[in-house]
């Protein structure tokens, strides 16, 4: 059975910090994504099997994507952060790496969603 269970974010102010945590079963977590009221579902960030990394333009060098594989668990920590980061955060998993990592349909799996509230 596949699960991927989240964990940590919150609310903050901006410049704060927050780490999300996304532990699996089942399955191998690869990437964040994020949800604005009003808005599209995108992708944030994602760890590729050996290790690379790939980020949105808005959170790059403010955002690490990580992941311990003895752990199988997926993390986001979150650096000076500022409203519009303000979403629900997914952590999401696919049977294959995909080719275009930013569209939420190349994911079969996805957490429960955790909020992140940034205020000025």
């Amino acid at each position: 059975q596949v699960r991927l269970v989240q964990s940590g974010g919150g609310s903050v102010q901006a410049g704060g910090s927050l780490r999300l945590s996304c532990a699996a079963s089942g399955t191998t977590p690869m990437a964040w994504f994020r949800q604005a009221p009003g808005k599209e579902r995108e992708g944030v960030a994602i760890i590729l099997p050996r290790g690379a990394t790939i980020y949105a333009d808005s959170v790059k060098g403010r955002f690490t994507i990580s992941r311990d594989n003895a752990k199988n668990t997926l993390y986001l920590q979150m650096n000076s952060l500022r409203p519009e980061d303000t979403a629900m955060y997914y952590c999401a998993a696919s049977t294959t790496v995909p080719f275009r990592w930013r569209e939420p349909f190349q994911y079969n799996y996805w957490g429960q969603g955790t909020p992140v509230t940034v205020s000025s």
